[in-house]
């Protein structure tokens, strides 16, 4: 029996309204550092217990009036926003996927034949992007291990993807990252060069970057996050100079594998058998990919604070990319980078008219255009095929 598309649809928006939900608790708690699971949900004014019934996406909101049952203090509407905007958020992109056919891979991968592993690290990752964007805009800050979780999503589901769907259909429309025996190379000698550098960290061989102590006293409000004026004590360039340190035995180590398996007759024979693996091809595609997507943005970091002298960007901003990439592939994560300034210039132009000030939390933004190239997935590859012949 086929079920019927509103079936399908009324059942994603509640389950993305349901995960909306506990969104507003992660956006909340995660950068506070308090438990995701207790105590239970309570109402910040009076802390009363929510009961089940008050706290049903989106119904309990407006049925509540915006307000608290018990002591009448107004309930944000951010709430409301960020359970309707997941819930959308779920609609649109099982409607992208398997209904619009706007993506030519999903003409030949059906829902329930694989197609469900795609949509569910799509979903990890927008839920992701909603609940940072929401904590950068408040706070200024991107919780790292919702990055983490995102780069786990990725590469697990990468590894597993080609047990489900054929390795040609993956790699041949680009669905998730696969790497060639070159990128492979590339990745676990990058990889292997991330260890070695986090044991220099752990050692205190390589002192950490903005290592500083945290100041005495109440939480930093808002405003004075988006103060970063933090004083002349600050050589932004040495501490760039520091990441840089990090990043040069992940460099070393992936070029010095790249080059093993190109040149040492042995090792490339093994090499090229091990890789071609569809288990190996999509593990270390979508490492490959975090690599790149950090890369990207970590450069512009380092070029940005050597250049002007102060910190450009963020280490959440790297994270976050570096995460996107694992579960999209490094190229649509590329060029959301690019497609992220837009939505930015945007945002600061209505910034500098109302509030002068040239300070945004950028995280939204590449959030944005990572949700565009998404969209436009198949015009990117479209594009790269017609100009580089890339296949």
């Amino acid at each position: 029996m086929t079920i019927p598309d509103w079936v399908w649809i009324s059942f994603t928006f509640a389950f993305g309204c349901c995960v909306g939900s506990f969104l507003n608790v992660v956006i909340y708690r995660l950068p506070r550092e308090k438990s995701l699971v207790k105590p239970p949900s309570a109402c910040p004014a009076c802390n009363r217990h929510i009961r089940f019934y008050d706290n049903i996406p989106l119904i309990s909101y407006l049925l509540l009036g915006r307000k608290c049952r018990y002591c009448k203090a107004p309930i944000s509407p951010r709430y409301f926003i960020i359970e309707l905007v997941t819930g959308l958020t779920f609609v649109f992109t099982y409607y992208l996927f398997f209904r619009s056919h706007l993506l030519a891979a999903f003409d030949h991968v059906a829902f329930l034949s694989g197609g469900w592993l795609i949509y569910l690290i799509t979903i990890i990752l927008l839920s992701a992007l909603i609940a940072s964007s929401a904590i950068d805009l408040e706070l200024w800050i991107i919780p790292l291990s919702a990055c983490w979780l995102v780069t786990a999503a990725g590469i697990i589901g990468s590894t597993l993807a080609p047990l489900l769907i054929h390795h040609k259909v993956i790699r041949g429309y680009h669905l998730l990252p696969y790497a060639s025996a070159a990128t492979a190379a590339l990745a676990l000698g990058a990889a292997i060069g991330l260890i070695i550098s986090l044991i220099l960290v752990a050692t205190a061989v390589i002192k950490r970057s903005y290592d500083f102590p945290e100041p005495e006293g109440p939480e930093k409000s808002a405003d004075e996050r988006r103060d970063t004026s933090d004083g002349p004590r600050i050589n932004h360039r040495l501490e760039v100079m520091r990441e840089l340190l990090f990043l040069t035995p992940i460099i070393a180590c992936a070029l010095a594998a790249f080059w093993l398996t190109k040149n040492i007759a042995p090792i490339r024979g093994f090499w090229l058998a091990f890789a071609e693996k569809p288990v190996v091809a999509g593990l270390l595609g979508s490492v490959f990919a975090y690599f790149i997507g950090c890369g990207v943005v970590w450069a512009t970091r380092i070029l940005g604070t050597l250049g002007f002298g102060r910190e450009a960007m963020g280490l959440g901003d790297v994270h976050l990319m570096g995460a996107a990439a694992a579960c999209i592939g490094a190229v649509p994560v590329v060029v959301a980078f690019f497609i992220a300034p837009f939505f930015g210039l945007g945002w600061a132009l209505v910034q500098l008219f109302f509030k002068k000030t040239r300070q945004i939390p950028y995280g939204p933004f590449l959030s944005s255009g990572i949700l565009v190239s998404i969209i436009v997935h198949d015009r990117i590859f479209g594009y790269l095929a017609g100009v580089l012949g890339w296949q």
